[in-house]
């Protein structure tokens, strides 16, 4: 079974993050010049929050907020749910689903390492299935 750190290795441990006093309006910047739809929320190396696409839309769009004069702070999660590097794909495939939410950090000794989302795990799952279908196609063609 795959774990955090197999999916870390791949992809890269490249964190983006924001800090809490920054406005809504660069975070969604950020979020765009990266391609991304979450950012982690730190102060010096503390992991305070995260922000994603889904908090602008509900706590500034709908509500008639100005992203220029939000701050970051007003509008992400505090309660984090995280991960470790020891985690397999499919207990945080599991933790996702059942929490519906689409990124995760991955925590090791206190220390933000990566950031992994549900197209992440998904696309894990894709490629372990495939070999195991390669490997059976094998073993049944031997």
């Amino acid at each position: 079974m795959k774990l955090v750190k197999h999916l870390l290795d791949t992809k890269g441990r490249n964190v983006v993050s924001i800090a809490p006093d920054a406005s809504v309006f660069d975070a969604i910047k950020l979020m765009a010049d990266q391609v991304i739809g979450s950012l982690v929320v730190m102060a010096d190396d503390q992991l305070l929050g995260i922000v994603t696409e889904r908090d602008y839309a509900r706590k500034v769009i709908l509500k008639g907020r100005s992203s220029e004069s939000t701050r970051v702070a007003e509008i992400m999660t505090g309660e984090v749910l995280t991960t470790s590097s020891a985690q397999t794909v499919n207990e945080c495939m599991e933790l996702m689903t059942e929490k519906r939410i689409r990124h995760l950090p991955v925590v090791d000794d206190n220390r933000v390492i990566g950031m992994i989302s549900i197209g992440d795990l998904v696309q894990a799952i894709i490629t372990d299935q495939q070999q195991e279908i390669e490997q059976l196609e094998q073993y049944i063609s031997s």
